[in-house]
């Protein structure tokens, strides 16, 4: 049985009296309920207090709220039974209780909700003390409530016992509320029963000798789970069998493992039977006619020895082989016309792709040098110039001599001259429309918001108020750059610009505002646009530099060269003896073998241009794909970030010869440099030059060993100690070097080649 059924069992476990009618012991929980019977003197008194707990339990302990579709409603019933108990001990003391102190249970159904309510009540109480205990506990009053039973209302001063209600017995009524709008009723909510932690229990151990036990409850840490129980027939209590509150106890550990013999592994067995068919004829007899209409007439065959038998069924083998046999050939030359046919279509497509690739890559150059942008399209011009000229110089010294000569140089100067000058101007053009883009995307990144990536992959954009400022900064530079604008649209225009810089006094505002009110008034008088183009001009340059300076638009100061602290310059400024100017480390070109600061990049593109006139774009290109690849294989190197295009193109050009080191092709458009060990990192002196089609096979190769010879292996690892040689002069490449030597004897060893085996003729 659970707790609450043992306390109505042993009424000498008590935690308390909710009225107040037992006290105490101490602050730490302890409820004790003391049973005064060690004196035969006092044994009125007992009969006495026995009475009276009975009335208390009857008349407190008792109302019990429980709404309908719970399992707490055995409480009120647990309740009675435990009143009953006091009054059988009460009973056995020769005391009885009166009848009109007798417990019924009363049903009290909350109309329309239809929430059930039980609680248990003397029979002796009427309908009034009924709707005054229910008004106290629903919070109504108590004129607008209404019981009725069987659809009949009940009056104020009808008792239990008046309405048929038997002691120990059960009534329903149904409760509504006269003026349900502004006094609805509401089913309560239960009070929670708190158990205390240590309760006393007196045990009686002799006929006269009674012993004081202190029971410590110990909290559930899991749910209970619900086991069943029975009911009383006669009295209808409800009692639920109790689950074991201890944890089960754990077997030791003998150290030893042990297995189960049900757990291992079943045999199945297969057995055949026949089981018995009973047939049978029936045939002509007296009394029993069978007709033989579908009579057959069955003859003997010829008879079939062993041997003919086994000869019939290994031809028929045969003949089956024959035809599998046949198939599978079929099948297989399918296969191969299939894989032959799709070798062609890819061989065909892939003989497009390159072709159109090539026709791509030449028009591009051809666009490149029709239409130049940047400065790679130019050192591309100024290279097929200075090819140009050099192939005139050779036809001029091989079929002319003397003043011929010297009057086709001339020829050739002038013109190599206009072809220069004409390059010019298509720079200058570039240079123009280069800026316009330039300080858009300035703009654009100024205006741009905060953006940052989340766990899950989405991107949260943020505006601050510098990106606001420089939002509205650079939309109004754009309104003042737009042509074809009416003259009410260029004041409104105007208007604004003015309204903006005029929140800062200073001398670039006020020259601002000069030039507004200058174009304002050639407005006004009906000048031209054509004449107004320099002061506009002069107006959006000045406005450029007041959104570039970070007083006015803050957002510039992570986008802006120069920073705002002249001393973070003061070891970051190197001397240019090209131009003899001053400027910052990135402002310069060095080499990996470079020990001095030399040209900054202008004055090196401008000696390039006037004399060796080279194009690095191929070499860019090359070491473009090689930093790729390596960020692939491996994020964390290093080598191929520590090259310039100079290193490049002499680990191309001097170490390689500029072409591929299987099919010697010569077009840098079509090489690039791999690993030559796949287990090591990309190197000067662990790569090869290949065609892409080259490099593509040479990723697939597992044992260099096996796939090369010997003789271009020794040739490889030839250009590999040059490499070496040549930039181990770099400090930072030295320490590279040296970690060779920490490498396995299979790749540390790259110089030794293994010696051709002979075989001796006899």
């Amino acid at each position: 049985m659970s707790a609450r059924e043992d306390e109505a069992t042993h009424p000498e476990v008590t935690e308390g009296d909710p009225e107040g009618h037992h006290e105490s012991v101490s602050e730490n929980n302890y409820a004790t309920s003391e049973v005064q019977s060690e004196s035969e003197t006092q044994t009125e008194d007992a009969l006495n207090d026995i009475e009276d707990a009975a009335e208390v339990i009857t008349t407190n302990i008792c109302p019990t709220f429980l709404t309908s579709g719970e399992t707490g409603h055995v409480m009120a019933e647990q309740s009675s039974t435990k009143a009953q108990d006091y009054r059988d001990v009460a009973s056995h003391v020769s005391v009885t209780s009166d009848l009109g102190n007798s417990t019924a249970s009363v049903k009290i159904m909350l109309m329309p909700e239809g929430h059930m309510m039980t609680i248990a009540f003397t029979i002796g109480v009427t309908t009034r003390e009924l709707k005054d205990h229910f008004a106290n506990e629903l919070k109504v009053p108590s004129e607008i409530i209404q019981l009725s039973l069987d659809g009949k209302v009940v009056g104020n001063d009808q008792t239990l016992i008046e309405l048929g209600v038997q002691p120990h017995g059960t009534i329903q009524l149904e409760m509504t509320s006269s003026d349900p709008e502004k006094h609805p009723i509401r089913p309560v909510k239960l009070q929670q029963y708190n158990m205390s932690d240590v309760i006393t229990v007196r045990v009686q151990t002799e006929a006269d000798t009674y012993q004081d036990v202190v029971v410590e409850i110990e909290r559930a840490t899991r749910k209970k789970p619900f086991l069943g129980g029975y009911r009383h027939k006669i009295t209808t209590t409800e009692f639920h069998h109790a689950a074991v509150q201890t944890m089960p106890k754990r077997r030791p550990d003998k150290g030893v493992e042990t297995f189960s013999r049900d757990t291992q592994t079943v045999q199945m067995k297969s057995q055949t039977q026949q089981c018995a068919n009973n047939t049978s004829t029936q045939m002509t007899k007296t009394g029993c006619y069978m007709s033989s209409m579908e009579d057959k007439l069955i003859s003997p065959g010829k008879y079939v020895t062993a041997d003919e038998y086994h000869s019939t069924r290994l031809n028929a083998v045969i003949t089956l082989q024959t035809y599998f046999r046949r198939w599978q050939a079929r099948r297989f030359t399918n296969l191969l016309r299939m894989d032959r046919e799709f070798r062609r279509v890819w061989l065909e497509q892939d003989e497009a792709r390159k072709k159109q690739q090539k026709e791509d890559y030449i028009n591009a150059e051809h666009h490149r040098r029709m239409h130049p942008q940047n400065k790679e399209d130019f050192a591309l011009l100024y290279n097929a110039l200075e090819k140009w000229r050099k192939e005139e110089m050779e036809q001029i010294d091989s079929s002319l001599s003397g003043p011929e000569r010297k009057a086709a140089l001339c020829a050739l100067l002038e013109k190599e001259t206009q072809l220069i000058a004409s390059i010019g101007r298509h720079r200058i053009v570039a240079g123009e429309r280069n800026q316009s883009k330039a300080v858009q995307a300035f703009l654009d990144k100024c205006a741009a918001p905060k953006r940052w990536r989340a766990f899950d992959g989405k991107v949260t954009e943020m505006d601050t108020q510098s990106t606001l400022r420089a939002r509205e900064l650079r939309d109004l530079y754009t309104s003042i750059n737009l042509q074809y604008l009416c003259q009410e649209e260029r004041l409104g225009v105007l208007l604004t610009l003015k309204h903006t810089v005029k929140e800062h006094d200073c001398k670039l505002s006020q020259d601002i505002v000069e030039l507004i009110d200058r174009e304002t008034d050639l407005l006004a008088r009906g000048v031209k646009e054509a004449n107004l183009e320099g002061l506009r001009k002069r107006i959006s340059t000045l406005f450029l530099q007041y959104i570039k300076n970070p007083t006015f638009n803050p957002q510039v100061t992570k986008l802006l060269r120069i920073p705002q602290d002249p001393a973070s310059l003061r070891k970051d400024i190197y001397f240019c003896r090209g131009c003899n100017t001053y400027l910052r480390s990135t402002d310069f070109a060095l080499t990996a073998n470079a020990r001095a600061v030399g040209h900054c990049r202008h004055c090196s593109e401008l000696d390039n241009e006037a004399r060796h006139r080279e194009d690095f774009s191929h070499y860019k290109s090359i070491l473009r794909r090689v930093r790729k690849a390596e960020a692939e294989h491996n994020p964390d190197a290093k080598i191929p970030y520590l090259l310039q295009e100079q290193d490049l193109r002499y680990l191309v050009d001097v170490v390689w010869g500029a072409q591929s080191a299987l099919s010697a092709w010569s077009n840098l458009h079509e090489l690039t440099l791999v690993r030559w060990d796949q287990l090591w990192e990309w190197s000067p002196w662990n790569c090869i030059l290949l065609t892409k089609d080259e490099a593509t096979a040479h990723l697939t190769v597992d044992n260099i060993d096996k796939a090369y010879g010997v003789a271009f292996i020794r040739s490889v690892k030839h250009r590999h100690t040059l490499a070496r040689k040549y930039f181990s002069q770099i400090p930072v490449m030295a320490e590279y070097l040296h970690d060779l030597g920490s490498q396995p004897a299979a790749h540390s060893k790259l110089l030794v080649a293994k010696p051709i085996t002979t075989v001796a003729k006899n």
